[in-house]
């Protein structure tokens, strides 16, 4: 009897194995061949452009967002209000110096959240080149007031996961405006968080902090932060002049745009896809994050196409204002604790329209072990790479002893090209490296609806 029970097992098993094969193999099917997510982004890109929160272009995106979703004919469509920061850049920025060869311009942009140089004000100061800020700490504040500080520290090419080299010198970014103040210096300029040498200057992120001066902040392109580093060692005192024209204005209502695909089972137990609406307002905000907004709409398309009926209600999530700020992650979750709701999974995509190779879980080790059993099913289109990590900002703040948080992985070698830059645009998304992201994402989702555990 136990053999008996033994082989209806096994052949059970099997007879499941062989039908997620094939609702994959339809699902990557499907995606390179009738996607529209391709088209979504082109229509992103094109017709709204860059969508930093606040900005007329994000307004535009949440009405496009709305309307996209409401056009794939789901079970419930709404807006869920948020206020978000308003900062824009104004004017292209402007920088240079003078050597013996006469005046050199250099390829700036002001970093999110920087306050300008004033009104049609150039700054000028001597240069002081740095590789840290416990470097800047170091220093005595006789050297650093007065001055322009340049954090040079690159981008580490030996890293293989390009996101770890970012990491791993992105402080200087962020924070380099707040060491570089307490010390009196009068401006920073920081090199680009960018692996490879080009003329593109990446912006992001910025802090201040309270009871410090706040000082204007720049980045600086690659091939620009070299060039300038060479020259500051060739000529003692080297005088650098900066301007720029930003503004904070103050904050604005706006919205997280939200599509549901009800269960048929546990309608009010929710499988979370999404990625963020906004954008910087450098390019046009193609693969951080047009692609992962797209690719998540693309989920719900699959199954609407394949006719998939999930048992759990799956929930597609624009989220807006990740780059400055993340209140629309923090209010969603914030708005799901309100309401008791209960969230099985969360998968975000925000890495690029790269192709995919894996995925990213912040869970517990049952659920990592429960996903990595799927590793066979995905081999055939090229995902191998489960392992434990980050998921993703807008998703983050779900997290708590239940949910598992997912992140898509794709190959991250060309992400730091284009991110924040005027690099970031739809031309450089590749349709079919796209497609088969948005499929991989299906197919996650089409296997936790299917068998998660809780």
């Amino acid at each position: 009897m136990r053999i008996l029970t033994l082989l209806f097992c096994l052949l059970i098993s099997n007879a499941t194995n062989a039908q997620d094969e094939k609702t994959l193999r339809s699902l990557y099917d499907v995606a390179l061949t009738e996607s529209e997510a391709y088209k979504n982004l082109r229509d992103l890109c094109k017709n709204i452009g860059a969508r930093l929160s606040g900005s007329e272009e994000a307004d535009s995106a949440v009405v496009w967002g709305l309307n996209t979703l409401a056009d794939l004919g789901l079970d419930t469509v709404y807006l869920q209000e948020i206020t978000v920061p308003h900062w824009e850049r104004g004017r292209r920025e402007k920088a240079y110096f003078y050597n013996e060869k006469g005046k050199n311009m250099l390829d700036v942009c002001a970093l999110g959240g920087s306050v300008a140089t004033g009104m049609n004000q150039f700054i000028k100061g001597k240069v002081i080149e740095v590789q840290s800020l416990e470097q800047v700490n170091l220093l005595p504040d006789s050297i650093v007031k007065g001055k322009v500080v340049f954090y040079n520290r690159p981008m580490d090419p030996k890293k293989i996961s390009t996101f770890s080299a970012y990491g791993s010198c992105v402080d200087q970014r962020y924070s380099g405006a707040i060491e570089a103040a307490k010390k009196g210096a009068i401006a920073i300029i920081v090199r680009s968080m960018n692996v490879r040498n080009d003329d593109f200057p990446h912006t992001g992120s910025m802090g201040y902090e309270a009871g410090a001066d706040s000082i204007p902040a720049f980045a600086i392109s690659t091939n620009g932060a070299d060039y300038l580093s060479e020259n500051i060692k060739s000529f003692k005192g080297l005088e650098l002049s900066l301007k720029s024209y930003c503004k904070t204005y103050p904050d604005k209502i706006s919205y997280n745009v939200i599509g549901e695909l009800r269960g048929t089972k546990y309608p009010t137990e929710y499988i979370t896809v999404g990625g963020h609406l906004d954008s910087w307002d450098l390019g046009e905000g193609a693969h951080d994050d047009g692609a992962g907004i797209v690719q998540s709409i693309e989920v719900l398309h699959l199954f609407k196409v394949l006719n998939i009926k999930p048992k759990h209600t799956i929930r597609v999530v624009l989220f807006m204002n990740e780059e400055n700020g993340n209140r629309g992650g923090l209010s969603y979750a914030e708005n799901a604790s309100e309401k008791n709701e209960k969230h099985l999974m969360a998968l975000e995509s925000d890495r690029g329209g790269f192709s995919p190779r894996g995925f990213s879980v912040n869970g517990s080790q049952k659920q990592f072990n429960a996903i990595k059993k799927w590793a066979p099913l995905f081999e055939p289109y090229g995902i191998y790479e489960f392992k434990m990590g980050f998921a993703g900002v807008d998703i983050n703040p779900l997290k708590d002893d239940k949910i598992c948080l997912i992140g898509l992985s794709p190959d991250s070698q060309r992400y730091f090209d284009h991110h924040h830059s005027d690099n970031d645009v739809f031309e450089e998304v590749n349709k079919r490296e796209l497609e088969l992201g948005a499929a991989s994402m299906a197919s996650i989702v089409y296997l936790i609806d299917k068998y998660w555990l809780y």
